[in-house]
């Protein structure tokens, strides 16, 4: 099959920017041998989705959509309901961390009327009991997510040059990725020339200045699919901690430098004290070769293949 023929929809809510997820927008560009739209929605919440229901179908019909990838469970549900074409859903972490109802009707849709089901990591699938889904994590675009020359990357970030600077690359508001944890951690540590840097909300291209002029990323989350900020890492060669969530010890393996830590703030004190004394970048970048996003792509479309041949 030809997939340049055939006409895919991207369909995902959109963030207050007016664009897709950075996580989305890095996955439509890597699809580059394939014809690939994108349907955002406004609003959050379940309303929200089901109120873009009509706008979705006229855009499926008037450009002639022959499969549908909808990023989040919300979106394969308004995918679903707008007309009859396959719909590939990527469960994107949160959703599968439903319960009760919600957690039911995922499963429902995953089990009876999604095509097929995307997860980024094996935990996620054993979460929702689907064996069938297809473990595809997000990947990483080699390009622009490199190691970037520190002195140049410390005078664009505004890290102080004379401190270990700590990276916490998340909304500290968000309470799943656990900010107090980091924040007591390196309390424990007890030492001024160590700075916890929170970071969030900046340009996606920006981040690679972050990593470079980073001693350590911190990754102190409840919970995770398969985080995006550790793949980068890894392709920055910053050293980490991170909590054991998701599909993190996977990707770290054996990587030097790079430290699993429990939900103790005495734990994640002593493997950043681990990190620190480590001192140097590590060879992240080498071991996550099979993450580059040309190769994620590849499988993606592998899979849109299969749908659109059954």
């Amino acid at each position: 099959m030809n997939l340049l023929e055939k006409r895919i929809l991207f369909v995902c809510r959109q963030k207050s920017n007016g664009q897709a997820s950075p996580i989305v927008q890095a996955q439509h560009a890597s699809l580059q041998s394939a014809n690939v739209d994108v349907f955002l929605i406004r609003g959050k919440g379940l309303l929200a989705y089901f109120k873009s229901i009509p706008k979705l179908r006229k855009f499926i019909k008037t450009q002639n959509i022959d499969i549908i990838h909808a990023h989040y469970s919300f979106s394969g549900y308004a995918a679903s309901l707008s007309l009859f074409k396959p719909v590939v859903c990527s469960l994107m972490g949160s959703d599968v961390q439903a319960k009760g109802i919600k957690k039911g009707l995922l499963r429902f849709f995953a089990l009876h009327i999604w095509d097929a089901v995307v997860v980024k990591s094996k935990p996620m699938a054993q979460n929702i009991g689907l064996e069938s889904a297809h473990i595809i994590p997000n990947g990483v675009n080699f390009s622009t997510f490199r190691e970037t020359d520190r002195q140049e990357a410390l005078r664009k970030t505004g890290f102080d040059r004379n401190k270990h600077n700590i990276l916490f690359l998340a909304d500290p508001a968000r309470p799943e990725k656990n900010y107090n944890l980091a924040s007591e951690a390196v309390k424990i540590l007890a030492d001024q020339n160590i700075v916890l840097n929170a970071i969030h909300g900046i340009d996606h291209n920006e981040i690679p200045h972050y990593l470079s002029a980073a001693d350590i990323l911190l990754l102190t989350s409840k919970w995770e699919g398969s985080p995006n900020a550790v793949k980068e890492a890894m392709a920055c060669n910053c050293p980490m901690v991170s909590t054991d969530v998701g599909d993190v010890k996977e990707i770290i393996g054996d990587t030097e430098g790079c430290y699993i830590t429990s939900f103790e703030a005495e734990d994640v004190a002593a493997k950043l004290k681990l990190a620190l004394d480590f001192g140097k970048r590590t060879k992240g970048r080498e071991k996550i070769q099979h993450l580059d996003s040309t190769i994620i792509a590849e499988r993606l479309i592998e899979v849109y293949k299969q749908v659109l041949n059954k």
